[in-house]
Parts: structure tokens; sequence; C-alpha cells
């Protein structure tokens, strides 16, 4: 029976580990004995989090890397699987948002948006899946969100990734199930993490779930091969709820709640 165990002694390749959900997603794989390999764009914190890690007993490598450049997948693939070693975990968790009014938001932060949350999940899962479908197992965690049930005004670049990292998690599942891979679309609501302070949505920093929580909920799903997961009892609900509610009537209500103050027009 598939468990959490079958995870020791693997490697896990955490994207965005450096804080939040993915800080929290490296501590439960390393708890369940996998080995790490931590990538990130801030150097100090990954090695900070490496050391603690490592103090607990895991085995842990760091790969600084930036994920808004298109050759960073092909860079940690050179390091892990390009060096030898056989990645059969890869949590595609990196990701950033923006908060106002679109026509008014810095066009390079919404196209960012673009390349982590979506093309980097493609490179990277491209880069890494085959390798575990020829090995006939693996494990592929790709963190979405409640967002991706409904468009979301003033995070509208941001849900619909989401929209596009669910969808693709879903679709891939599927392909790869025959060949022993499994894969999980991890759909937290807030979360304990600095996304609301970097995004600027301190508007949608409402009933905040623990990071732990949401890596625990997300780890066990993994194991479980469980296609999709929503940690929090509300992001079920609404998820839910919003497949009878009109997109108008939900979009609406929305957009009244958390329009920025200083959105005009």
């Amino acid at each position: 029976m598939a468990s959490t165990q079958d995870f020791k002694g693997r490697w896990a390749l955490v994207t965005g580990a450096s804080a939040g959900i993915g800080t929290a997603l490296a501590r439960e794989l390393a708890r369940h004995g996998a080995k790490l390999i931590l990538t990130a764009r801030r150097r100090d914190r990954l090695d900070a989090l490496a050391a603690e890690l490592a103090g607990k007993g895991a085995e842990v490598r760091v790969v600084v890397a930036d994920l808004n450049d298109p050759a960073a997948p092909q860079q940690l693939y050179d390091a892990t699987e390009g060096a030898g070693v056989a990645v059969d975990i890869l949590v595609n968790n990196a990701g950033l948002g923006q908060y106002g009014a679109f026509h008014t938001s810095d066009l390079e932060q919404e196209l960012s948006q673009v390349r982590v949350n979506c093309e980097a999940v493609v490179r990277l899962s491209r880069l890494f899946v085959p390798r575990m479908v020829e090995r006939r197992r693996g494990w592929l965690l790709v963190v979405a969100s409640t967002a991706s049930f409904q468009p979301v005004p003033y995070i509208s670049t941001y849900a619909a990734t989401k929209v596009f990292d669910r969808f693709f998690a879903l679709g891939l599942a599927a392909e790869v199930a025959r060949f022993g891979v499994k894969v999980t679309a991890l759909c937290p609501g807030p979360t304990e993490s600095e996304f609301f302070d970097v995004a600027g949505a301190a508007a949608f920093r409402r009933h905040v779930q623990p990071a732990e929580d949401v890596a625990r909920l997300g780890v066990a799903a993994l194991a479980r091969g469980q296609r999709t997961i929503l940690p929090q009892t509300q992001g079920k609900v609404t998820a839910f709820l919003v497949r009878f509610l009109p997109v108008s009537l939900i979009t609406y209500f929305v957009e009244r709640a958390a329009r920025p103050e200083k959105a005009t027009g």
C-alpha cells in the first residue's frame, strides 16, 4: 500500500524552497526520509534550511536558480539528473503573484507570473518526468491554489496561472499513471507565508492556514496518488459552491471586496 515511507531515500527537488510552503514541504519530505535538493534565488535562506535539515540527519544539496530565467530549468536538470542524481520527487512549488488593477500594474511582474508559475512548471516537468517514466516510478507535486477554481479580480493573472497549473497536473496525472508516476495538484488557500507581502495582496489574507499543515496534507496526498488536494476546509467549500454559482456573480462580489482603494475607472 502506498505511503510516505515510499519517499525514504529518494531524492526530492523542491523549487521555491526558501520560504513559505516550499520550506514546509522540504521539511515534511525530510521528515519522511527523503533526500533534498533545495532551489530558489536566495542562497542564504537555502543554506540555512539545508543546515537545519542536515542537522536532523537529512542529506541535502543546494542549487541556486531563478525560474524567471527560461534557462534555469535546464540548469537544475544538469545539476541533478545530468550529474547522475535520480530525482524521483519533483515539487513544482515556486510561484509569485501581484495584486492590483491590471490596467495599472507592472507588466513585467505580470509576465513573470506566467514564466514562473506556468512556463517553468512545464519546462521542469518535461525534463524530469521522462526519467520517471523510464524508471517506472516517480512523484510530481504541482502547487496550484484555490484561486484556480474561479476568476479572481485584482489577482487575475495569478489566478489564471493557477488554473493552468491545476489542469496541467490533472491531465499529466492521467497520462503517466500507467507508468507508475503519481501527479498531485496541491490547492492551498491563504497560507502563512511572505506571499501576501511580496504580492501586495493583504486583501486576500483571511482564514490563513499554517504552511506546515498544507505541507503535511500535500505530501500525504502525493504518496496516495490523490490527484487534487484542497488542504483547507474553507477552500473545499468554495470549490464546491462555485460549481453551482454563476461566474459573473462570483466575480462581482470578489471585485467589490478586493478592489484596491486607489482603483479608478
